[in-house]
């Protein structure tokens, strides 16, 4: 037979003159003891309901009920059924009430007697923890009335009968003697009923006294608690440091342990530098009533308050962003929009710092429609965190760091190894030939003069390989230093192909080569470059695709314009081709295809490298493309317009070049067209 109906409730609704008062567990204690000792040291009979929560509370006071069962014999004791309390009628009677019904939240103890009464009717204002700490089970409290006023008293005791008597219908006899005995249906209250107490001042000071004593360690065991939650937050956050060198787990560890212990609708943690205009919030705790941040561009050049942090390093702690006489209320007017889309009513940020450096910042939002007043204990509690953070931060971008140093480290070793390679063969084998060419014509002075001028040219060419080799190193380290400087100037694209072709084809034997066509606009912007650079650039590029084009196969050159400030160079060919997953490596130093030591065609893989530091100093931007394997390949690079310059000079005529093509002079495979 549950009851969801208070006890208290039902007594202030009969008696509403009653005013409930606020009483912690210590004082109830001592009231209770009070009432109980009372009846332990006279001998008159007296009626006793006492109602406990759990069984757990009964136990600590079984014994006393033993002794006050032998003074009377009308005891009545209350509590939710457990292993060892049941109903039952021994020394005195037990009722064991079902774990739903409201007596399991409320205290209760009534002693009616001819010349004392006291009443103790009390309901706890949270649900009693399953497990009482040492200082948990001292900072209960309970809402309601004591009193020695006989009216109360005895409404309150024909109340619980009443209780009693649905759980016990068994008592009924019993029920009805102590009724006859002990109530008086006739009495009526007195003037002033204030549930304060009654003639006792003596127990009106102690529990002043226990209240005042109380509330002081209630506000201890707060500050132990706070340090506590602190104290355990920062562990585990410090936890997480140690064992991750991941920032972004980190991160999202730490603003879902802050956002869910200080109880915020929204936490956000990133990381961030004073130049930052913008961070991409990738981090955030969220209580699911208020809209998520995360993947949203987050302000920060246009924020004033992030202008405030950068310069003075301190917590930013606003309690209400509406409020017109805040310290911050011009910054908070220059962000309104920014405020009023993520409804924040108060805001809390702290910076990341490192040696006086910001790295990144904390930010909890309340967005509810009342403020909230950050407390010192909030504050605390956030900057030890940042502190810890901090230092991931510093950790993650040294582990950063250490990482490209490795990387760093292992493109110098494969470095290394290939210039060993690359050099060995490149330089071995020339030297070899000039050798072998020296000693021949030293030790053979009747050699005939054809076989003496082929030794000769033989040493001559593999002496300006070498030559060539050691100039390509030279010129990648100057570029790859920054030690070269540029000669702008306004140029025309077709007179640097010229060159190129020119330069190209002077440098080859009489083989035959592929066929080269030129595809140039008549009217192409003039562009502002280094004229014998980007010569170079050229005649490399063309250098690479005659060496992997078959003499069947085809060059195109061909010039666009890719956009308003930039023309784009093309050089496809038709020949071996690249893997698509190699393309991004082609233009690495000492990039061989084939390898160093089984390669078709010589060279020492700086070509490619070359370009790219020119290229890139010229402005442009250069990328290469193939579809794999014998299928050609296409390198494109990009050089800026000269501003406001127009090539005036018409290419060659090409408006016949598909019935009787135009040629370089000397050069009948280069073919030119629009």
């Amino acid at each position: 037979m549950s009851h969801s109906t208070s006890v208290v409730e039902e007594l202030l609704t009969a008696i509403p003159q009653l005013r409930p008062s606020l009483y912690f567990k210590t004082s109830l204690t001592a009231l209770s003891h009070a009432m109980e000792d009372h009846v332990l040291a006279g001998t008159a009979k007296f009626l006793v309901i006492a109602s406990f929560q759990q069984e757990r509370f009964y136990l600590q006071e079984a014994n006393r009920y033993l002794r006050i069962a032998e003074l009377t014999d009308q005891v009545y004791v209350l509590s939710a059924l457990g292993t060892s309390f049941a109903s039952r009628s021994e020394n005195y009677e037990t009722i064991a009430f079902d774990t739903d019904d409201a007596l399991t939240q409320e205290w209760h103890l009534i002693v009616v007697g001819a010349d004392y009464s006291a009443c103790l009717i009390c309901r706890e204002r949270s649900p009693v923890p399953a497990i009482d700490g040492p200082h948990l089970d001292q900072t209960r409290r309970f809402e309601g009335v004591w009193t020695q006023d006989r009216y109360v008293s005895q409404r309150a005791a024909d109340m619980l009968l009443d209780r009693i008597a649905g759980y016990r219908p068994d008592l009924a006899d019993k029920i009805a003697i102590a009724r006859q005995r002990y109530i008086n249906p006739s009495l009526m209250p007195t003037e002033r009923l204030d549930g304060s107490g009654g003639p006792d001042p003596f127990t009106q000071r102690l529990v002043t006294y226990l209240q005042a004593g109380q509330y002081k360690l209630l506000k201890a065991y707060k500050a132990i608690t706070a340090q506590e939650r602190r104290e355990r937050l920062v562990n585990s956050i410090t936890s997480v440091v140690r064992q991750s060198l991941n920032a972004d787990e980190i991160f999202a560890k730490a603003a879902q342990e802050l956002g869910q212990a200080l109880h915020v609708c929204r936490c956000l943690i990133y990381p961030c530098s004073a130049t930052d205009a913008t961070v991409v919030i990738a981090h955030q705790h969220l209580n699911s009533k208020v809209e998520s941040l995360l993947g949203e561009t987050w302000p920060l050049a246009t924020n004033p308050l992030f202008d405030y942090i950068q310069d003075t390093k301190e917590i930013v702690a606003i309690a209400d962003t509406q409020d017109r006489e805040s310290p911050f209320r011009y910054e908070l007017e220059a962000i309104r929009p920014l405020i009023e889309r993520w409804q924040i009513q108060s805001w809390l940020i702290v910076p990341l710092t490192y040696q006086d450096r910001l790295v990144g910042l904390i930010e909890l939002h309340h967005c509810l429609p009342q403020p909230y007043v950050w407390s010192e204990d909030d504050t605390a509690l956030v900057d030890a965190i940042a502190t810890q953070l901090s230092v991931a931060i510093i950790q993650a971008e040294a582990y950063a760091n250490l990482q490209d140093l490795n990387q760093q480290l292992e493109a110098l070793d494969r470095t290394r190894a290939n210039l060993i390679a690359i050099t060995g063969h490149e330089l071995r084998t020339p030297l070899s030939t000039i050798q072998v060419c020296l000693e021949s014509l030293a030790t053979e002075p009747d050699m005939p003069n054809e076989l003496r001028q082929i030794m000769l040219q033989s040493a001559l060419e593999d002496a300006e390989r070498m030559r060539k080799l050691v100039q390509d190193f030279l010129t990648l380290s100057r570029l790859e230093s920054g030690r070269v400087e540029w000669n702008l100037e306004s140029l025309s694209i077709q007179e640097c192909v010229d060159l190129a072709l020119s330069s190209i084809h002077g440098s080859q034997d009489s083989a035959a080569t592929p066929t080269i066509k030129v595809k140039i606009p008549k009217q192409v912007p003039l562009v502002r470059a280094d004229g014998e650079w980007l010569v170079e650039v050229l005649a490399k590029l063309l250098d690479n695709a005659q060496k992997f084009t078959p003499t069947t196969g085809k060059i195109i050159i061909q010039v666009t314009r890719s956009s308003p400030t930039h023309l784009q160079v093309t050089v496809a060919d038709t020949g071996r081709g690249i893997e698509p997953s190699r393309l991004n490596v082609v233009f690495d130093r000492f990039y061989q295809e084939e390898g160093a030591l089984r390669r078709t065609t010589g060279g020492t893989g700086l070509g490619l490298a070359m370009c790219r530091q020119i290229v890139e100093g010229l402005g442009g931007t250069i990328w290469a493309e193939s579809e794999g394997k014998n299928k050609g390949s296409q390198f494109h690079f990009t050089v800026p317009i000269a501003q406001g310059k127009l090539d005036s000079r018409s290419n060659r005529s090409t408006g016949t070049a598909k019935k009787q093509p135009a040629t370089l002079p000397g050069n009948p495979s280069v073919l030119l067209d629009d």
